[in-house]
């Protein structure tokens, strides 16, 4: 007889853990539990969390074509601002390479959830798991981006003021540390990838309050600006009753988008119109007291019940392996 779904499930995470790499993090091994409620959390079923001080400022190219034009950001009021370099190699990296980030972010959260208290910055993990949980192909030219995406976010140089205590600091980093991969020289397949987050980052994820949950289905999102609208919708929007209202021109400046601002107005009516983004409800505001139109951002659950956009939260138990679904 074929053994249940999360014996075979078990199996599988025991024998990929099996092949970790001696002196590189791993999380810690798993023991099979005698209680009947036991239950793993699946490498693509944990909650997604995100930095919560990169959702909203301009870190990363919104298009998929290569960037070489740097970012450069103030907020109004002038106390914060962002810099953002690109390789001329690489070119910058995108809202897609941020995945990755995502990703590491979700995993060290989990580990602290876990009741893990030395928390690395460095993580070992298989090409193909990580691919399998941002939804992605796991083809040759998939492996390929992989590669080409780690080299943008190790290659890309930012430069802010955000989290420096009201003091004239300046941080200065790269959204990775470095990377590696480990090949067999005999079959040229990949034996594991690892990437070490900067401290700026990892800091940010590890402090109270640091990260903020998104959908799953935000991986779904296929335009660069639909998914950072969504990632200021959450930063912003969040739980309140009455949402969020911000300025066109202000979204503007935040993007750090490269086309004029009569074509971001034009897209981003688009995707307003559309209103396809998970858990939040957009809606265009034409007449405003500056002029220029507006967007309001509510969450979908905090609709009237009767709203066509209403939608309810609805929560996946986490204990149900994916293979059981």
């Amino acid at each position: 007889m074929e053994p249940p779904c999360i014996i075979r499930m078990l199996q599988s995470i025991l024998d990929r853990q099996a092949k970790n790499f001696d002196g590189v993090f791993m999380p810690k091994k798993i023991a099979v539990a005698t209680q009947p409620d036991f239950f793993v959390a699946y490498l693509t079923d944990l909650p997604w969390k995100d930095q919560r001080e990169t959702m909203e400022r301009p870190f990363f190219s919104l298009s998929k074509n290569k960037r070489t034009e740097p970012i450069e950001y103030t907020s109004p009021d002038g106390k914060v601002w962002v810099k953002v370099s690109a390789s001329v190699e690489y070119g910058m990296a995108t809202i897609w390479d941020a995945d990755i980030l995502i990703w590491a972010a979700s995993q060290l959260v989990n580990l602290i959830e876990q009741g893990h208290t030395d928390i690395p910055r460095t993580l070992r993990f298989a090409p193909y798991d990580l691919l399998k949980a941002l939804g992605r192909k796991t083809s040759g030219r998939e492996y390929e981006a992989l590669r080409a995406a780690l080299s943008r976010l190790k290659a890309t140089t930012v430069q802010t003021n955000i989290r420096t205590d009201g003091l004239k600091k300046t941080a200065m980093f790269g959204w990775l540390d470095s990377w590696k991969e480990i090949v067999d020289e005999r079959t040229k397949q990949s034996r594991g990838m690892e990437i070490t987050l900067p401290d700026w980052l990892y800091r940010g994820v590890l402090m109270r309050g640091g990260v903020l949950s998104l959908h799953p289905d935000y991986f779904q999102l296929t335009g660069g600006l639909e998914r950072w609208l969504y990632r200021v919708a959450r930063k912003h929007g969040g739980m309140q009753d009455s949402g969020f209202f911000i300025s066109l021109p202000t979204l503007y400046e935040k993007s750090g988008i490269e086309s004029r601002y009569r074509q971001f107005k034009y897209d981003l009516r688009k995707i307003v119109e559309r209103d396809a983004l998970p858990e939040y409800h957009l809606a265009w505001i034409e007449e405003t007291a500056g002029g220029e139109p507006s967007v309001h951002m509510v969450r979908r659950s905090k609709l009237h019940p009767t709203d066509p956009a209403f939608r309810w939260d609805h929560k996946r138990d986490r204990r149900t392996p994916i293979e059981c679904l």
